[in-house]
């Protein structure tokens, strides 16, 4: 049984999807041959770029930067202009796969941990192939880095892309397929489209999801020269003409992908989604809204979303009510005739009736927001909820959008039953969403035959002591200042298949710092090695055997420590690896 029938069966919700179809096969290099009953269903692309603001398209009124093909894209769509996601990317990506607010997902923040999806979860994904859909998704995954938590074992058959949130070359840079890596040549932006480019051209004669989360404008501002400097020759500004460059060659990209489904004639059965995974990651336009990334404020989690599906969706129509990311998964499951599951419950609702101008009784409703970089996040202290007309922020502030879209002046002085009405349910939200999954950093996965060998990862990591990240802890960081030998590290891991593990480091040392023992231990089993000098420029890493492991199964903690150390640090730390054998 593969990854996406395995995952369904256990979920053993089969019998309840439309048309009685079946799971498809996961295994990107062995696909069905099986004819489907589902071929006449829409083929879907959804595309979410990463920190492009409401305000960062031509067609919000941006006077400066260029966004053709979205502009167009948006003359050819629905447009809901209320349309919400959560704060920051992780939590918006839970939410847009699943249906459910994050916070049910286990997903509460975005790097060391509290970015994990559980396993669990029904994911889009998995729907869609159930009813007879190929998936795949191209570029940003940031909900999970081990298996059973990665793309390939969520439902989707192919996977070009990173599972992190952040990434540092945006050049010539290595990637992930399915599993192993893979070698890129050119701008990353490029590179995604072109593999999404593939997974359509190849699939046109099924139904496919070809899911597309570039993780453009996202910082570092790494872009070709030739998209920033028309906005630099226009008087745009340090990184914000950077930011624009890179969104420019995202419309440019968004391009390629419409004009091949117009090539290849599948444009008039394929809905097409735009939006973005939070506000703008820096001061600039964006439609005089308050706020921005990580806010709760409407410019931290008003996005654009466009819709389009020729001759079922009118052109050119805008609807103003209130919308968010959990409505996506119910709308594109009735678009294509599929049955929600009957658990775990869905947040969201079926967009359909306002899509198609038959809203007639939809009734006001409450969306819900949160986000606090934190272990153990708390309600209110950065979460907000709103309705059609009004928003109550951090529990106390009370703003009428409809009179106040800017969200300037706090009205909460005056409205005291309305904020108590609003308070008394986000309350009541926090405590439902939270009843199941609560704050609990999950171990890291050791021993699935799937992913061998496992790389312990730098920014998991517990510290002891005055060791610290070399950054803020996010992707790509690296452990320092080791300069005790009382000081040790360790990460919280599940060994799901005992046995004989081979353990490396990844590291970098200075050749006068050279000679450090350091002893890697996992519960009762130990292996100890001396550390020769890897001095290397920054970005790259040496690898060092230190031995092998019998690991039981079960809980527990792999941790490292330093018996000696005869220079001013033991090592800087990028990772560890345990492979099998």
């Amino acid at each position: 049984m593969n990854h996406v029938e395995d995952a369904l069966s256990r979920r053993g919700f089969l019998g309840a999807l439309a048309g009685g179809a079946t799971a498809v096969a996961a295994n990107a290099a062995a696909p069905s041959s099986k004819p489907t009953t589902a071929k006449h269903r829409p083929n879907i692309v959804l595309i979410m770029t990463d920190d492009q603001g409401y305000g960062d398209l031509g067609c919000h009124g941006n006077k400066v930067l260029k966004t053709p093909n979205l502009d167009r894209l948006a003359s050819q769509s629905v447009e809901l202009s209320q349309f919400h996601v959560s704060p920051v990317c992780a939590p918006t990506r839970a939410s847009l796969l699943t249906g459910r607010y994050h916070l049910r997902c286990g997903v509460w923040s975005v790097s060391n941990g509290p970015e994990t999806m559980r396993s669990d979860e029904i994911t889009l994904a998995e729907l869609l192939a159930a009813g007879g859909y190929r998936t795949g998704i191209f570029g940003k995954w940031h909900l999970g880095e081990y298996y059973p938590w990665v793309p390939n074992a969520q439902g989707f058959h192919e996977f070009v892309g990173f599972r992190t949130g952040h990434w540092e070359n945006y050049f010539d840079t290595t990637l992930e397929r399915n599993g192993k890596p893979f070698k890129t040549k050119g701008y990353i932006t490029d590179v995604i489209t072109n593999e999404a480019v593939k997974f359509i051209e190849n699939n046109r004669d099924k139904p496919f999801f070809c899911y597309v989360p570039y993780n453009a404008p996202h910082n570092p501002t790494q872009v070709p020269d030739r998209y920033v400097k028309p906005y630099e020759a226009a008087g745009v500004k340090g990184e914000t003409a950077r930011y624009y460059g890179m969104i420019a060659s995202l419309d440019e990209n968004i391009g390629r992908l419409l004009a091949k489904l117009d090539e290849l004639k599948l444009a008039d059965n394929t809905i097409v989604i735009f939006l973005t995974d939070n506000g703008p990651n820096g001061a600039r336009y964006n439609c005089e809204m308050r706020g921005a990334k990580a806010s709760v404020y409407e410019g931290g989690i008003r996005v654009p979303f466009f819709i389009r599906w020729p001759g079922k969706l009118a052109a050119g129509k805008k609807v103003d009510t209130i919308a968010a990311h959990i409505d996506v998964l119910p709308t594109l499951l009735e678009a294509c005739g599929l049955a929600k599951p009957k658990a775990p419950p869905i947040d969201g609702l079926s967009l359909m009736p306002l899509l198609r101008g038959q809203a007639k009784g939809w009734t006001d409703r409450m969306l819900f927001f949160h986000w606090k970089r934190s272990m153990k996040p708390e309600p209110h202290i950065t979460g907000a909820v709103r309705t059609q007309q009004h928003k109550l922020v951090k529990g106390k502030e009370l703003y009428d959008l409809q009179a106040d879209p800017g969200e300037k002046k706090d009205i909460a002085a005056q409205n005291a039953q309305t904020v108590a009405k609003l308070r008394a349910a986000y309350e009541a939200w926090w405590k439902d969403v939270t009843a199941k999954r609560g704050f609990v950093l999950q171990p890291i996965p050791v021993g699935h035959p799937e992913e061998n060998p496992v790389t312990l990862q730098g920014h998991h990591v517990n510290f002891h002591g005055q060791v610290k990240f070399a950054g803020h802890g996010f992707a790509h960081d690296w452990i320092t200042n080791w300069t005790r030998t009382e000081d040790f590290i360790d990460w919280d891991i599940d060994v799901v298949h005992g046995g004989r593990y081979e353990v490396s480091v990844t590291y970098r040392c200075p050749k006068a710092d050279a000679g450090s023992k350091i002893k890697v231990s996992v519960g009762a089993a130990s292996a100890d090695s001396t550390v020769p000098a890897a001095e290397l420029a920054q970005g790259a890493w040496a690898k060092h055997r230190i031995g092998t492991l019998e690991l039981k199964p079960g809980r527990t903690r792999l941790s490292i420590r330093a018996l000696t150390k005869p220079g001013k640090i033991v090592l800087d730390l990028a990772s560890v690896e345990l492979k099998r054998l």
